[in-house]
């Protein structure tokens, strides 16, 4: 019987590996020789693999083997990491819901990562509460960690994020007096814009003790503190009626099981008169979300399809007014984060070492390129009680009145 070389067997795995990712243009290469790669076109980039136990473990997942093994400096990327993720993300059947190992590793990770009220504030905290001075380094003044909005192309993030707030309130026509409540506020950006620029009381839940201490201390500063409380409690246990409901990036951290539960705290907050936006990170199937990403950064990640979020609107009988894709403008928004996270890469390996540091730039790189090939979209649904009587005519009122906000960057902008 002839007994295959290692060099062979070596090769024969890097094919398997090449062909579970569906062949993309880019090079496979293990440090010592042993390479597979497009035989009809240059490659895009190369993925170079140092050792046989990071070898092995593409094999099992390549998903968590790449990602992984990135992160510990085992495997090198030359090239643009953007362009080669986004290149596979075409190619591999990872994401596709067939992929049994997707799902197992989905399965498991729901179980240990549930959003119960406990679980929901360990998964939070190990996220959010980093520290603010990590995210001062690559977000915009605002601290807004979500989707910005880009005019035009030329607008800057800053003037981006401000613009998101501006078009959040106008989508939901809040009035001067009227009572907002905000589930997941963040560091409270969307909340005082909205009682500065707006005229509103708002009351805004965060389990998040970093964010929370931040956004108060920044009421105290700007004297908005009797118009805005921020409360440091799970969204569940929102309570008190109001004429609208917000949330922004909060959706996602939620989990499908409690869709129809968040359905009820609104309907219980706004009941059949008020209206409300849900802004969101989705999917266009349903599919399990990188296991990497829920395993390393975001614990208890769930991305929901448009179809799983009327989870939450039809019990009760709200209709939907409005929904818009936003994608492109997230893949614009992740490109300003990574660009301004690698400037300041210095600074956060002396927070937090180098893993975390490859670990980040991964995750940023490839949300670009998922939003990018369209595996993430970013939804925006404007939704309204069967009795609420402000519900527009047209949609005008999005592009007109833009607030003295968002007037005054534009003239600084125009004058710079």
């Amino acid at each position: 019987m002839k007994i295959r070389s290692v060099s062979s067997i070596e090769k024969w795995i890097l094919q398997k590996i090449y062909t579970s990712i569906g062949r993309p243009p880019i090079r496979l290469a293990l440090e010592r020789g042993s390479e597979v790669g497009p035989t009809d076109a240059e490659p895009v980039a190369s993925v170079l693999i140092s050792d046989w136990s990071t070898f092995t473990r593409l094999l099992l997942n390549p998903e968590i083997g790449f990602g992984d093994g990135y992160t510990e400096g085992r495997i090198e990327v030359e090239g643009d990491l953007v362009i080669l993720l986004e290149t596979v993300l075409r190619t591999m059947k990872a994401y596709d819901a067939k992929n049994w190992k997707s799902v197992l590793w989905s399965r498991w990770l729901e179980r240990i990562q549930a959003n119960t009220l406990d679980g929901s504030a360990r998964n939070i905290h190990q996220h959010y509460d980093l520290t603010t001075d990590f995210y001062k380094l690559w977000l915009d003044p605002q601290l807004a960690y979500t989707c910005a909005y880009f005019p035009t192309m030329s607008t800057t993030l800053d003037e981006a994020q401000l613009a998101k707030m501006d078009y959040v309130c106008r989508k939901v026509r809040i009035q001067a007096g009227e009572k907002v409540v905000e589930a997941g506020c963040g560091w409270g950006s969307l909340a005082l814009h909205m009682a500065k620029h707006y005229g509103v009381t708002v009351k805004a839940f965060n389990i998040s003790k970093e964010q929370i201490s931040f956004a108060r201390e920044r009421a105290k500063r700007e004297n908005l503190s009797h118009q805005v409380e921020f409360i440091e409690d799970d969204y569940r246990n929102i309570s008190g009626h109001y004429d609208a409901f917000f949330s922004v990036g909060m959706l996602e951290h939620i989990g499908a099981e409690h869709y129809r539960d968040l359905g009820r705290i609104i309907h219980r907050a706004i009941g059949d008169s008020g209206r409300g936006l849900l802004h969101f990170i989705g999917r266009n199937q349903l599919c399990p979300f990188s296991p990497w990403i829920r395993k390393r950064i975001f614990p208890g990640a769930c991305i929901p399809t448009l179809r799983q979020i009327m989870d939450v609107f039809e019990p009760w009988d709200f209709s939907v007014l409005d929904v818009e894709n936003l994608r492109h403008h997230y893949a614009r928004t992740l490109e300003h984060w990574l660009s301004r996270f690698e400037g300041s890469e210095d600074r956060v390996r002396k927070m937090f070492g180098s893993e975390f540091v490859r670990a980040w730039r991964l995750y940023l790189a490839g949300s670009i390129a998922a939003f990018r090939v369209g595996r993430l979209q970013l939804f925006q649904i404007v939704f309204a009680g069967s009795e609420c009587r402000r519900i527009p005519w047209t949609r005008a009122h999005l592009y007109t009145n833009l607030s003295p906000a968002v007037k005054e960057q534009k003239w600084i902008h125009a004058r710079s």
